[in-house]
């Protein structure tokens, strides 16, 4: 099974970030069945320097080849919709998993046209891999939809517009899967700044994918974290 993470800087992490990534490696690993990781992208965002130069991840051991990745510091569904079609046909993945959608709401999109990025997104995707799987997480608000309702109800909406594209799209031979918000999320507990996961919240996030799969598709084994 080759599987490629999508998604915007919760997923890309920043300098010296494990990342769900890694923790989602580490629940494969674990399971003993053959896989591998494939993307474009390998590197950490560097904040001292604004971009995405950095391969000073938590642990030194986490292999090159899984690595890789689809994913951006303030890049969402507006963003990979472009990308994703190249993507998949260069690096053949059978599963994507993506976490997009709190930076279009916040800097570029509303709920709306979001939605109609992530129609965009599905379509260019399954045109490259028409036997794709892909597992959607729902958008989680940081702390920005504690002080600003309006932000919060896009949020909100944006999260049934996906739901419903998921339903809309969902097909034996492309199956889609919008995974539950992690359990017991808490972003004051499971970030460090409101908004990007601690190593709490990547455990939380790489379960909510994992467990997800298992659910609905019998595809390994539920989240265990090591």
């Amino acid at each position: 099974m080759r599987y490629l993470f999508v998604g915007d800087s919760m997923t890309v992490g920043s300098a010296g970030d494990y990342t769900w990534r890694y923790r989602m490696w580490q629940h494969l690993c674990r399971l003993e069945e053959p896989f591998s990781v494939v993307g474009p992208r390998v590197l950490l965002y560097d904040k001292a320097c604004d971009d995405a130069v950095s391969a000073d991840y938590a642990d030194p051991a986490f292999p090159q080849r899984a690595r890789r990745h689809l994913a951006g510091w303030g890049e969402g569904w507006l963003h990979m919709a472009p990308l994703i079609g190249d993507a998949v046909r260069e690096h053949r993945p059978d599963v994507l998993l993506i976490s997009l959608g709190l930076i279009d709401l916040g800097f570029y999109t509303n709920a709306e046209q979001t939605a109609a990025n992530v129609e965009r997104f599905i379509v260019q995707a399954r045109e490259a891999g028409p036997r794709l799987r892909m597992v959607l997480l729902p958008v989680i608000p940081n702390t920005r939809a504690e002080l600003d309702p309006d932000f919060a109800g896009e949020c909100a909406q944006l999260n049934e517009r996906m739901a419903k594209a998921v339903a809309d799209h969902d097909s034996p031979a492309s199956p889609l899967l919008m995974a539950s918000r992690p359990e017991g999320y808490d972003i004051l507990l499971d970030t460090y700044d409101g908004t990007h996961p601690n190593e709490a919240g990547e455990h939380k996030l790489a379960a909510a994918f994992a467990d997800a799969m298992h659910q609905a598709w019998g595809l390994g084994e539920p989240y265990e974290a090591a």
